[in-house]
């Protein structure tokens, strides 16, 4: 079974995703953007997203297993650190850091997990 969650996020619509799909026990959180002035704002606001997708799904950010950052800069990545770790805290997973352009030149920061479902 397949269960799709979505966030009400601008562009679910216009591109046609949802922001989670649950099936076969693992939580696929599609890349998130944030709201805010500057990358660390963002990140929160992404973080913040994820975490309601992740919670409707029946996870936590203790079950993400893999997680993929997109910046436009990657000398903006590391203001983002200990932002990430106290979120990720005792359970981090893998992670992958690509320097990439976003969907509109504002974003600073887009966040995409996978999470396997506890037991």
């Amino acid at each position: 079974m397949i269960r799709r969650i979505t966030s009400g996020g601008e562009f679910e619509a216009k591109v046609g995703y949802c922001r989670a799909v649950v099936a076969g026990g693992w939580v696929h959180v599609a890349g998130t953007v944030g709201q805010g002035e500057g990358v660390l704002e963002q990140c929160q606001s992404a973080l913040t997203i994820i975490e309601a997708a992740l919670r409707e799904a029946g996870a936590s950010f203790a079950d993400v297993v893999r997680v993929t950052y997109m910046l436009p800069d990657r000398a903006e990545f590391a203001p983002c650190w200990p932002l990430l770790a106290k979120t990720f805290g005792e359970n981090p997973p893998v992670a992958t850091m690509i320097e990439c352009g976003l969907i509109d030149p504002k974003y600073r920061i887009e966040i995409e997990v996978t999470a396997l479902l506890p037991k």
